[in-house]
C-alpha cells in the first residue's frame, strides 16, 4: 500500500499546521518544498525566487519534490507531505506550457487520496516566503482542484476545522488502524 499521502490546496489554508500536527504525533514529514526553496534563495544568490523567475523556482520544486519523494519510500508508517511533486509539475506546466505533468505524477505516485485544503481567508495571511496574494492563492487551488482528479486520485476537501480534528479527519479517511496516535 502507498503510505504517501499528500496535502495540498490553498496558500495559507493550514497545511504547515497540519504538517506539525502529524510530526508531534510522531509521523514522518515532509515540509513544504516552496518555503524551503525560499529560505535558500533568500540566504544565496535568489535567482530561483518565486517573485523573481518563477519557472526557475518551480524547476527547483521539481527536483525537490522528486527528491523528498524517493527518500520518503525508505520509510515505514505514513509519510505526510506538505505539497508534492503534482504540485511543482502543476506549476511548471501552467507557467510555461510544457507538458510535463502526466508523465512525472504517473512516475512518482502518492497515496490515493489526495486532501486539499480549501481557500480560507479569516486564516490567510502573507509573510517573507509567501507574498502573493489570496486572489492569486485561489486561482493556483482552482487549478491543482482541477488537476488531481485527471490523474486518478481522489480528492477530498478539508473542512475548516482545528487542526487536530482535521489530523483526525485524514487518519480516519486513510483507515481506522491509524488512530493509534
Amino acid at each position: 500500500m502507498n503510505r504517501l499521502v499528500l496535502i495540498s490546496g490553498c496558500s495559507g489554508g493550514g497545511k504547515s499546521t497540519l504538517i506539525a500536527e502529524f510530526a508531534a504525533r510522531g509521523h514522518a514529514t515532509v515540509e513544504e518544498p516552496g518555503r524551503r526553496i525560499v529560505k535558500q534563495e533568500l540566504e544565496g544568490d535568489g535567482a530561483a525566487l518565486p517573485w523573481v523567475d518563477m519557472a526557475a523556482f518551480a524547476r527547483r520544486a521539481i527536483e525537490m519534490t522528486m527528491a523528498d519523494h524517493k527518500a520518503a519510500r525508505e520509510q515505514s508508517g505514513w509519510t505526510f507531505f506538505d505539497r508534492g511533486l503534482i504540485d511543482a509539475a502543476a506549476a511548471h506546466q501552467h507557467l510555461t506550457g510544457e507538458p510535463i505533468l502526466e508523465k512525472l505524477g504517473a512516475a512518482h505516485r502518492y497515496h490515493q487520496r489526495v486532501f486539499l485544503t480549501p481557500p480560507w481567508p479569516e486564516i490567510y495571511t502573507t509573510d517573507p516566503e509567501r507574498r502573493h496574494g489570496f486572489d492569486e492563492a485561489v486561482a493556483e487551488y482552482d487549478r491543482l482542484a482541477a488537476v488531481y482528479p485527471t490523474l486518478g486520485y481522489d480528492v477530498v476537501t478539508l473542512p475548516k476545522i482545528v487542526v487536530a480534528d482535521r489530523a483526525n479527519f485524514i487518519l480516519d479517511c486513510l483507515s481506522p488502524e491509524t488512530r493509534q496516535q
